[in-house]
């Protein structure tokens, strides 16, 4: 690829997602190595003065730029280092100035601007740019570092939790403000000021934060893991996405990083209704979000996403993955019995699409309702083929298609 064609990548795309997903994948990282360092009195300010920016006693300490995949050349970011190099609001002569790339690019000598004011290229682990693949293996050491100092027994279920609500509560700031952003400016600065995240609130958080006492552990996991592959899946297909597709991925990852941790249990259950929501596996998100991005009817982003037919029927897209439909049915019957969750979620979206299946299939669980499974009586009659009610449908993606736009 020529220097002209990689300045060619779809700039506004490239620049909506990094702005409040990879910036704030990079404060997080630069927050703890702080912290590591042995810095706790610092506040966190995202996307005004700069992308972000590290503030103490009042006053900017160090402005960060983020620009991820504009361009593997120099050149393509001449724009974006002259910028850093301005003396305006906060940023006055002698602000220490970061710029942050996430390719390696042919020249990361320091940029001295017109102001005469110089902005460095910030270094990982002495590589002068950081990819958004990399980013959570290198925040995760520097957490399991922060645990030995405080000599805190950790485990990779305990890094885990604590980078997935550590990234939760700085991408849902930098959404927050992004958002104002585009509508306001004002209110976008007012926020960003007013909402500057602490060092000691991101230690506290990594300090009391222990997934085996907190029952919402696998939920927040997977809202981490969902949102992890979008982002991938974005930054990886920028280039050639067409818009109405990018759109509805980053309204899904929207919707996704607006669900409460607590609410996640309800939607993993319904990615992969036939096992436990704690089994549902990458391939598993993989097949979910892929059939939503394909299907040729916009989702219902409300709640569960969803899909409504003519007659007001639910359709609940699923990662389901059918090579036998005996198979399926008796997997999810098993799991209906152990799961009332599961069970009262599917009396009221009985019709579920699958990520992959050769034919579209109905089978009648003997359940009549989901409050029976406390009933061992019930349970009894129900093994012996007395009671016949709930009948759930496994339909294609073609035949959903088709009974949506009926």
């Amino acid at each position: 690829m020529s220097q002209d064609d990689d300045e060619k990548y779809p700039a506004s795309a490239v620049s909506s997602w990094s702005g409040y997903v990879y910036q704030g994948k990079i404060a997080l990282y630069h927050s703890l190595k702080l912290i590591h360092d042995g810095d706790l009195d610092f506040q966190l300010q995202l996307d005004s003065s700069d992308d972000f920016a590290i503030y103490k006693e009042g006053k900017i300490h160090t402005a960060h730029q983020v620009k991820a995949k504009i361009s593997k050349y120099r050149s393509g970011y001449i724009k974006a280092l002259e910028q850093s190099t301005l003396i305006e609001f906060d940023k006055v002569k002698g602000t220490n100035r970061f710029f942050h790339v996430s390719v390696a690019l042919d020249n990361t000598d320091d940029h001295e601007g017109n102001s005469g004011e110089k902005v460095k290229f910030y270094e990982y682990d002495d590589k002068p740019y950081c990819g958004l693949g990399e980013i959570e293996e290198i925040t995760k050491k520097i957490i399991c570092k922060i645990f030995d100092t405080q000599q805190i027994p950790s485990s990779n279920e305990l890094i885990n939790f604590n980078y997935c609500l550590l990234s939760e509560k700085i991408s849902t700031k930098a959404v927050e403000i992004h958002r104002l952003n585009q509508e306001d400016r004002v209110a976008a600065n007012q926020a960003a000021y007013e909402g500057r995240i602490s060092a000691k609130e991101i230690i506290n958080a990594i300090l009391t934060k222990n997934p085996h006492q907190d029952r919402e552990y696998f939920a927040v996991d997977l809202k981490a893991r969902l949102q992890s592959h979008l982002e991938e899946r974005l930054d990886q297909a920028l280039p050639t996405m067409s818009d109405a597709t990018y759109e509805r991925a980053r309204r899904l990852s929207e919707h996704i990083r607006s669900i409460q941790a607590s609410e996640m249990k309800t939607l993993c259950q319904m990615i992969k209704p036939s096992e436990r929501f704690q089994g549902v596996q990458t391939n598993d998100i993989r097949r979910y979000t892929k059939l939503i991005q394909t299907m040729s009817v916009e989702p219902i982003f409300n709640h569960l996403p969803h899909y409504l037919d003519s007659d007001k029927r639910f359709y609940i897209p699923t990662a389901l993955d059918i090579d036998e439909s005996d198979e399926c049915e008796a997997d999810m019957i098993r799991e209906m019995k152990n799961n009332s969750d599961l069970l009262r979620l599917l009396f009221e979206y009985n019709h579920l699409i699958a990520s992959k299946s050769a034919n579209s299939f109905t089978f009648n669980t003997k359940f009549t309702h989901s409050d029976d499974l406390e009933d061992r009586k019930v349970v009894e009659k129900i093994e012996s083929n007395i009671i016949k009610s709930l009948c759930i449908s496994v339909v294609t993606k073609d035949d959903a298609e088709s009974r949506l736009n009926d």
